[in-house]
């Protein structure tokens, strides 16, 4: 993937953008959701990660007027799993830097298929 990062500095950016609704929304993409997630999992515990991700994509979805039917609380576990077990490979050493490119290069082009959050299995 090219779309990788030099510095922490435009790592956070993307965070604040994200936090500030200050992103457009056409601008938010697959990998800058990526990229808030590991950068939560970075500097939280999975749960915590999950909790700023809920909130701040509701937010970020009523301030650009998106349907909030959008969300999934299933796809944002899903997705802090997957980000998660990038960073475990990486090892405990690895750099907010290296896990977020690393998390870019593996997760980038995926996709996540889940049951809509009102099925059961």
């Amino acid at each position: 993937m090219t779309d990788c990062y030099q510095s922490g500095e435009e790592i956070a950016a993307v965070v604040q953008g994200f936090e500030n609704c200050t992103t457009p929304k056409d601008q938010f993409t697959h990998q800058s959701h990526l990229t808030v997630a590991a950068y939560y999992l970075y500097t939280s515990t999975p749960d915590e990660t999950f909790e700023k991700m809920r909130l701040g994509l509701l937010r970020f979805l009523d301030h650009h007027g998106v349907d909030p039917a959008k969300y999934s609380d299933r796809v944002t576990r899903a997705w802090i799993q997957q980000i998660q077990n990038v960073s475990e490979q990486m090892g405990a050493a690895a750099t907010l830097l290296a896990i977020t490119n690393a998390v870019l290069d593996r997760l980038g082009d995926s996709r996540i298929a889940v049951a809509p959050d009102n099925e059961t299995n």
